[in-house]
């Protein structure tokens, strides 16, 4: 039998859609069910695993939907902590996205977000005629204010909301893909601006993660403490290509050879062996 992949699939740009990319990419039989039909999922799944969606934590599986798991991404977030610790129990492995929550259950796994070489790669031969390129929501303080500064200082830049499958052409042709966590979070940026082979100038996680994952500044990537660091790391990067385009192929290489999607769900299903004696073979 498949694997069960349980998400609302109201856009193709979720993590549960870039998971159900991978199973199709590693040759592994899955289907979608969406959240609200959780109730009437057939037994025999070899897996049953369901993606965390906001609010929507305490829709149960039935007790004979086994082995299951639940693979969590707002930890960072204390009302979302609070609804995925209490449910944590009722799963048999809690896939976290976040480093110190997988520590703090019983059953955690570490399973950070990742890029998706299909969408995430620039087309080639793609010119890098923008400075600078962030893709998302202003936030609230200081995100958005960073953000403001970036336009201001930058003007030859793409800075704003975009459709998932332009990331790889609005990273790709910008020098630099801009990055500010939100409460320490390892985000989706991180990757996706590294697999269009921009150079990532990011935050730098008091949690030490992207080291332990492998990235290593002003190898990879380029982090930065404050902003006028930020600032001074943009301006001598433009104004240095080819070092900027060294660190930034070091990057892409990293990314698209270790934190793909399908990466993550080859961590996953060896987990879930090696934890819960279930193996889960390719079509």
């Amino acid at each position: 039998m498949p694997i069960a992949l349980i998400f609302d699939k109201r856009r193709d740009d979720t993590t549960g859609s870039y998971y159900e990319r991978a199973c199709a990419a590693l040759g592994i039989a899955a289907e979608h069910w969406w959240l609200r039909d959780a109730g009437r999922l057939p037994q025999g799944y070899e897996l049953y695993v369901r993606f965390d969606q906001g609010d929507e934590y305490l829709t149960p599986l039935a007790p004979t939907h086994r082995p299951r798991i639940f693979v969590a991404f707002d930890t960072h977030l204390p009302h979302s902590w609070k609804k995925i610790r209490r449910i944590a129990p009722s799963y048999d492995l809690v896939a976290c996205c976040h480093r110190d929550a997988a520590e703090r259950l019983r059953n955690g796994l570490w399973l950070p977000v990742a890029c998706d070489a299909q969408v995430h790669q620039s087309p080639p031969g793609l010119a890098r005629g923008r400075d600078v390129a962030f893709i998302g929501t202003s936030g609230g303080v200081p995100r958005k204010f960073f953000l403001q500064a970036l336009r201001e200082r930058y003007p030859n830049s793409f800075i704003g909301a975009a459709d998932y499958r332009e990331m790889g052409t609005i990273y790709g042709a910008a020098r630099v893909g801009f990055n500010y966590s939100i409460a320490g979070d390892l985000n989706m940026r991180v990757f996706e601006v590294m697999a269009a082979g921009s150079l990532l100038v990011t935050d730098a996680l008091p949690s030490g993660d992207l080291s332990r994952l492998g990235f290593e500044d002003r190898r990879h990537l380029v982090l930065y403490r404050t902003p006028s660091e930020a600032f001074k790391m943009i301006d001598h990067y433009l104004a240095h290509p080819t070092e900027r385009q060294a660190i930034a192929s070091a990057g892409q290489r990293l990314a698209l050879a270790e934190h793909t999607y399908a990466h993550r769900l080859k961590t996953l299903l060896s987990t879930v062996q090696q934890r819960l004696g279930v193996g889960v073979a390719a079509a």
